[in-house]
């Protein structure tokens, strides 16, 4: 199936839909997830145009993981969570919900429970607190 211009992520990388973001290169955009699965849930997308990762070109990878890294150490850090488990799905299959490749940033701690994703959507205003948080560890 080809990539498909008009899914969320392609509208918040041309601003038709807002997103309370936390990190922006030439490359990617990072954002807080408005559906989380936990306080602080960040998304990492690239501005290439890709729904699996396999759309992706080697240095279209190589940047989005580069980015990943980098957002993932702030969110550690400004959140000060012990742990933090990235996910990235590929296709309806394995789960995939929005057709254009990203990765999930979760922070964990024993005994923090993960909710469904997509469940229960928050105000951009609860976000940007975390997000402040974030952006001062970057």
């Amino acid at each position: 199936m080809a990539y498909d211009p008009n899914n969320v992520f392609a509208k918040i990388l041309r601003g038709e839909l807002p997103c309370v973001d936390v990190y922006e290169d030439e490359h990617t955009l990072a954002f807080l997830d408005i559906a989380p699965s936990v306080e602080g849930h960040t998304l990492v997308i690239p501005k290439a145009p890709a729904k699996e990762i396999f759309d992706l070109s080697s240095d279209g990878v190589a940047a989005l993981m580069k980015a990943t890294q980098r957002v993932a150490r702030a969110v550690k850090r400004g959140l000060a969570c012990p742990g933090l488990m990235l996910v990235q799905l590929n296709g309806d299959g394995a789960g995939q919900s929005i057709p254009h490749v990203h990765f999930h940033i979760l922070p964990r701690a024993e005994g923090l429970d993960l909710k469904l994703h997509g469940r229960a959507m928050v105000t951009p205003e609860s976000l940007e607190p975390i997000a402040e948080k974030i952006r001062a560890a970057l």
